[in-house]
Parts: C-alpha cells; structure tokens; sequence
C-alpha cells in the first residue's frame, strides 16, 4: 500500500505539505511519476512545475539521492531500503473544477495534481491521511473515517489503486453546505463552497428529474453513491471535470446562482458531467484503457466523448421538462452559431480537432485552424440521433447506441473505436453510415443540408437574422474588449488590412459608441482608426453585399404534419 500524507502549516502561503510512504521492497531504483496530464482535460498540465523541496529519505530519516530525469519523473537511489518516504510541497493556487487549491476556508485537492506513484505499482492500494482543522469535514467519493486529537482532525480514506485515487477530488472544509437525494437506489450528494444561497428543494427537483432520464435511457449507473461538488464564485465562471463517483463544478457569480441563465448554466453543466459518469468514465476510448498519466493519449473520437455528452446533457433536461422547448432551442441555435462562426469548419475535421486537444484544445489558437470536439460533436450527435429515429421509423435512436457501448464495452472493460460507434449506430437505424461519417465526422462537408434535414424532420426550422453589430455584419469582423477579435475570411475587414489585436480607437475621427457611429455612417465607406502595437494606423472599410457573423433562432414549424409531430414527441421526451 502507498500512504499519502497531506497537511499544510500557513494556509496563506497556499503551499500543501504532502509525505508519500512507498513500500520499495529492497530493490535499488525507482521511478517516482507525477501525472503529466489530468483526465476530463486532454492536454499536458505540467503540475509539476507547482512543487518545491522535493525530498526522499529512508525509515531512518536518511537522506536518499535522486535524479530528475523527466519535467515530471525522479528516479530514486533507495540503497536496498524497504520503505521510502517522499516529501514536497505542492502550490495550490488555483481555484477551478480540475485544480488544487489552499485556503483559510478550504483544502479542495484533485490528487492527479499532486500526487506523484511508482511507476509499475500503479495497481498498489492507496490510502489517504488529510490533516485538517478539528471542524473539517471531508466530502468525498469514497468512504471515509475521522482521527480527532485536541487540535485537528485527520480525514482518511483509500482507493484500490492509483487510479482510481487520481479520479477522486476530495474537499476539507467547515463550511459546506450538503444535501441529497436518492434516486434508483444511488444516493446523489450536493456540496456547496463558497458564499451562495443554493435554494435546495428547487435544486433537489430539477436534479431529481434530470437523473431518472439519464438512469432510464442507460439503464444502470456503475456507482452506488456520487457527489456534485460546487465551487462558487463571486465573479462570473464556468468549469467542470467529469470524475467517476464525482464531479466538480465551478461556477460564479454567486449572487446569481438561483437566477436566469447562471442557473440554466448550473443546470446544464451538471447534467452534462453526470453523463459522463457513462460516457469516458466508464465508455473509454481504446486509446485510454487504461490512461497513461506519463504524456499524450491521442485519440480521435472526442465527438463522442464530449460531443455527445454535450448533446445529452442539454437534452436530458429537455426530456425531463426542466428545460422549456424554447430553452432548449436557444441552446441548439447558439451552438449552431457558434459552428457557422468558425471558418475552420472547411478545413478541419472534428475528428482531427479531437487529436488537436492535446496541442491547442482549450485556447482559441490561430484564426480559423480547428473546430471544438463540444460544438460540431454535439450537432453531430444531433443529427446521428435523428438519422437514426428516421430509418427505424422511431423506433430507435442514439439512446440505443450508447446503451450498446455502455453494456458491451463500458462494462466488460473494453475500449471502443469509431468504427464500434459507427457500427452500433447502423445496428441501430438498419442503413449504412459511411457518407455520414466519412463527410461529416473525419471530412469537412458543411452542415447545413444534414443540420436542416434533421430539424424539418421534428418540425423545427432554423431562422437566420442578420447581426445587430454593424462591425460584424457589413465589415466581418467581432470585437472583444475594444479589441479586434477575429476576422472573417475575404470580408472588407480582411481585405483592409485589420489584424487581430488591433485596438478601436475612432469611426471617421469620432471615438465612443463603435457600433453607433458604424450605424450612423452606414453604407459608406469608413476610416476606422486603429492602435496596432502601440502604432496608430487608418483602415479603410468599403461595405459588400455579403453579410457575415449572423444570428439564429430555432422555431417549430407552423404547419407540422402529424408525422412531425409524432417524431418531436418521440424525441424531446
């Protein structure tokens, strides 16, 4: 068994104190790994750049010599000890769903972080010791015990192997708020940190209805107990990390919690990481069974991993009457912006934008590059859905498919491919698959006929409107912060010469509201001023016919037939 030892003696320095006692057995060397990425974000963390005062010493307190052979890998010189200790300490210093952080309130640590193994006894046994002030609690995805002495407490708990402790965020606090319900024999915990009023029987129905949906459509859920783990800001935010007995969710601000679109959002997200409870927790890609923590997991098929989660997590709540149909649409129609705002979508597969993660995944990257797994995965999963109801005449859908991969891979320990999802899909609608697939998933083949014949077969319809930016409309390009942000490709933006980063500074000679002068000089040519670099220029902006950057809207149609309206009841319920 691998002991992990966690305590902290300034909480204001922000610097974890963690001691692991590895049983070496006699032999001369070993190699003493920190995870080099994090599952739920695929692309390196580099954790350990965040450790300091690395130390190994024996049973004695003899100090062993070490070498550091990787950014992230010691090897140790053990002189023939049977138990080593290691000592360091870990700077938790950010507040997020997949970090590590230290305060005066809380210790939230995500062990994947900072938790180094010997490589070749990942399959050892773990067990955890939290030192902590004696009005701590622990929450926790797997059972604990309390130690209490006359100054603190000591919270402790153990995993199977490191795996699983990786997966297994914990958080020490005297201040959460808790609630749960059950549902389906599985009890379901609410963990609240942070300033916020959650409105927990509100909260408690929503959740309820959301997870009996998710439960009916997969059947069983491979855990007996799970925990929603919230951190809540002050300021807006949005994050959240997939785990298997857990989740952890940060959202802000605080104050708008029980309100409008923040609790739509805090909705949304929850739904979405519980699915994943299903999809990559349990249904893993071949290529992450089992995960390497030692660097890249390449794989292509984020289109499901995320995309369809995404799909599903919206849609379980449309489902289960939390989300209105009008809700609901609004969050379709946005992520269709979204993918018609991309240029990369003619370029770049969502199948090659998947392998990307690992490169530029989670920033915006160079203009017009790649697509994102969430976005083009979730119309993608939309449409597949629909493909498959309209073949089987309703009589199946993606639930099937997702079902297949969770009872024939998911369970039995066994990674799937694209071609396994391809192929239980075409089981599924009794057609081939290919095109879709072959245009779609690892092709570039624009939406828009797919995206349109999936709508018009529930009734729905997209409407398309025209910006209310001036600047996006007629010129093509968007602004963030007073800022150009990106550039449409051949608009007059484009040709004029704008870059990305120039800084607005005035219409025609006229600074304050961009969008009302644009307006009041409409169809004229403009000299937009800009600051490029600390170099003021002029750029001359000559208006086109096309119009770039429009808005959507999904609506049902007005005169569905009664075979449209069967298939949108069949689907939205």
């Amino acid at each position: 068994m691998t002991n992990y030892y966690f305590s902290y003696k300034n909480a204001s320095t922000q610097y974890v104190d963690i001691e692991v006692t590895i049983q070496a057995g006699g032999v001369n060397m070993l190699s003493l790994q920190l995870p080099a990425w994090r599952p739920g974000r695929y692309e390196l963390g580099n954790f350990a750049k965040n450790i300091r005062n690395f130390t190994v010493v024996d049973l004695q307190g003899n100090t062993l010599a070490f070498e550091k052979v990787t950014k992230d890998c010691w090897e140790v010189e053990t002189n023939g000890a049977e138990t080593i200790t290691v000592k360091y300490s870990y700077y938790a210093n950010q507040l997020n769903a997949g970090s590590t952080w230290l305060d005066s309130t809380q210790l939230y640590v995500n062990p994947v972080n900072c938790c180094v193994y010997v490589a070749g006894m990942e399959n050892y046994p773990c067990r955890v010791e939290v030192d902590v002030p004696r009005n701590y609690k622990l929450a926790c995805g797997e059972k604990h015990t309390e130690e209490f002495s006359d100054t603190g407490v000591k919270l402790i708990f153990e995993t199977e192997d490191f795996d699983r402790l990786a997966d297994t965020p914990f958080i020490a606090s005297g201040s959460m708020k808790h609630d749960s319900y059950e549902e389906a024999g599985t009890l379901f915990h609410l963990w609240f940190v942070g300033e916020c009023k959650p409105h927990f029987d509100k909260i408690k129905s929503d959740f309820k209805a959301f997870t009996a949906k998710q439960l009916e459509v997969m059947g069983s859920i491979p855990v007996k107990e799970y925990h929603f783990y919230f951190q809540i800001l002050p300021t807006p935010f949005h994050h959240g990390v997939e785990h298997l007995t857990s989740t952890v969710i940060g959202l802000g601000p605080s104050y708008k919690l029980m309100m409008g679109d923040v609790y739509e959002d805090f909705l949304g997200v929850s739904s979405h990481e519980l699915f994943h409870v299903w999809n990559i927790k349990t249904i893993r890609p071949a290529e992450m069974l089992p995960y390497d923590f030692t660097g890249e997991n390449y794989f292509t098929t984020g289109f499901v991993a995320e995309g369809v989660t995404t799909y599903y997590g919206d849609t379980f709540l449309l489902r289960s009457k939390v989300f209105s149909n009008d809700t609901y649409f609004a969050l379709l129609a946005d992520t269709i912006k979204r993918h018609y705002h991309n240029y990369a979508r003619y370029s770049y597969s969502v199948a090659a934008s998947g392998f990307d993660t690992w490169l530029d995944g989670y920033v915006p990257g160079v203009p017009h590059r790649k697509v994102s797994i969430y976005n083009e995965g979730c119309l993608l999963a939309f449409a597949l859905d629909v493909q498959i109801r309209k073949h089987s005449h309703n009589q199946h859908s993606l639930d099937d498919v997702m079902r297949r991969l969770y009872e024939d891979f998911g369970l039995k320990n066994r990674g799937y491919s694209a071609n396994d999802y391809k192929a239980l899909a075409e089981v599924a609608a009794g057609v081939s698959f290919d095109d879709f697939f072959t245009d779609y998933i690892f092709g570039t083949k624009p939406y828009n006929d797919i995206l349109t014949e999936s709508l018009a077969y529930l009734g729905l319809e997209l409407v398309e409107k025209p910006s209310a930016q001036y600047n996006e409309r007629v010129f093509g390009f968007k602004t963030d912060s007073g800022k150009v942000a990106i550039v449409a490709p051949h608009s007059p933006a484009e040709k004029a010469g704008l870059m990305i980063g120039d800084s607005l500074v005035a219409v025609n000679g006229y600074t304050g509201s961009f969008n009302d002068w644009f307006n009041y000089f409409a169809c004229e040519t403009v000299k937009l001023t800009v600051n490029t670099g600390g170099v003021l220029r002029d750029v001359m902006l000559h208006p086109c016919k096309e119009q770039y950057y429009p808005t959507y809207s999904i609506k049902m149609l007005e005169n569905s037939t009664a075979e449209q309206l069967e298939a949108f009841e069949r689907w939205s319920s």
